[in-house]
């Protein structure tokens, strides 16, 4: 199959969209299928990505939030590049305007809805959930709920990479929802790869001892991913014990993050580490990640800590909570920051060790395009039956 991939959200500078990009890109080929990325950018321009897998670019304005993307401006000119491409499959890579550009689009092709955020739980329940029930708060955003349920009917899949959200959105009516969780790069991240000279030169940038705890923090520095929670638990429980803090990330809200450490030299801001194997040693090394964001759709970070053995403290709603399965990690309270020092100091005295299976992302993209394979197949049926 010809798949492409409408991917209103993509950056060449990074995050969680090119890297799940980017492994479609090297595993689609391997299947048998031809993989396109249609994206936004500066310029319209083709990236040869190796036999069968390519980013194609249209030119598009910046989005203003965040000058690191673009957005889909034209249908019209998506449309036009999705007849030129010629797809046997369509994917939308985003709830927001581009999957109802997406559901517009005349051509023949089958189309899926890949659901890489979960808006509600990363700004409305988040605003509001002190003071509303999530019920009141989808009854006030049935706007974006009728978007959702509109668009799924002109969609053949709508894919969730966890249970949770999946049932969510059936319930809120979104048609044809199926789960396909995600999963690790495979022959990266390995407990194996734990290093204590590592772990030491960490915990000494924090100002502490090999003897203390050493937590790792990984994510853009966006309001949703609720780091200045995770710091103040990680304060709170300091209180105890010697415990420090390496968070690794980059983004908007570096000066409130930096503001919230307010110099405590126990807790340290670093760039992300862009070198995949040097970054899959420190996980490894790490004696539990801590995340604070109950909006993921996946948690691409505390997967990466299950596969490499590293106990994850994360909160009990999103798609971070599946990562706590089977004794690999411990879950707090989502947005309670006293429920997540508790469970910090629980893992800082305990040091568990993670067990557990960890899903690849072959695995996925297997089982991603199987599901796509099965729908070609379905309508080719239908076609056939209608035309005897």
């Amino acid at each position: 199959m010809r798949i492409v991939d409408v991917c209103a959200f993509y950056s060449p500078f990074g995050g969680g969209v090119r890297t799940y990009v980017e492994q479609k890109m090297r595993i689609g080929p391997q299947l048998g299928h031809e993989i396109v990325i249609l994206a936004p950018g500066d310029e319209d321009r083709v990236i040869e990505r190796g036999p069968n897998a390519r980013i194609v670019t249209l030119k598009s304005p910046r989005f203003p939030l965040d000058r690191k993307y673009w957005y889909f401006a034209s249908e019209r000119q998506l449309h036009q590049a999705l007849f030129a491409l010629a797809p046997d499959f369509v994917e939308s890579a985003s709830p927001w305007r581009s999957a109802g550009q997406v559901a517009q689009w005349p051509g023949p092709a089958p189309r899926s809805l890949v659901m890489h955020a979960d808006p509600l739980s990363a700004y409305a329940y988040r605003w509001l959930g002190d003071v509303f029930s999530r019920e009141t708060i989808d009854r006030q955003f049935n706007a974006f709920w009728e978007h959702l349920r509109r668009h799924s009917r002109r969609f053949d899949l709508v894919v969730s990479a966890n249970a949770s959200l999946s049932r969510r959105l059936a319930d809120g009516g979104v048609a044809h929802t199926t789960t396909i969780p995600m999963g690790v790069q495979p022959g990266v991240f390995s407990p194996a790869l734990r290093d204590p000279a590592l772990r030491a030169q960490l915990l000494a940038a924090c100002e502490l001892p090999d003897s203390a705890t050493l937590l790792l923090g990984v994510g853009r520095l966006a309001p949703e991913k609720r780091w200045p929670l995770v710091i103040d638990a990680v304060n709170a429980a300091s209180h105890d014990r010697p415990i420090g803090l390496v968070l690794l990330g980059e983004g908007r809200e570096k000066r409130t993050i930096l503001r919230t450490i307010a110099g405590n030299p126990h807790i340290r801001l670093f760039e992300p580490e862009r070198d995949r194997t040097h970054f899959a040693r420190i996980m490894a090394s790490a004696d539990a990640l801590v995340h604070g964001c109950e909006a993921e759709t996946y948690c691409m970070a505390a997967a990466e800590a299950r596969a490499s053995g590293t106990f994850a403290i994360l909160p009990d709603l999103g798609g971070g909570a599946d990562h706590a399965a089977d004794g690999a990690g411990l879950t707090y309270r989502s947005g309670d920051p006293a429920s997540a020092a508790q469970a910090i100091r629980q893992v800082a005295q305990t040091r568990p060790q993670p067990s557990g299976h960890t899903r690849t992302m072959d695995a996925h993209f297997e089982e991603l395009f199987a599901a796509y394979e099965a729908i070609c197949a379905a309508r080719i049926d239908a076609l056939a039956h209608r035309a005897a």
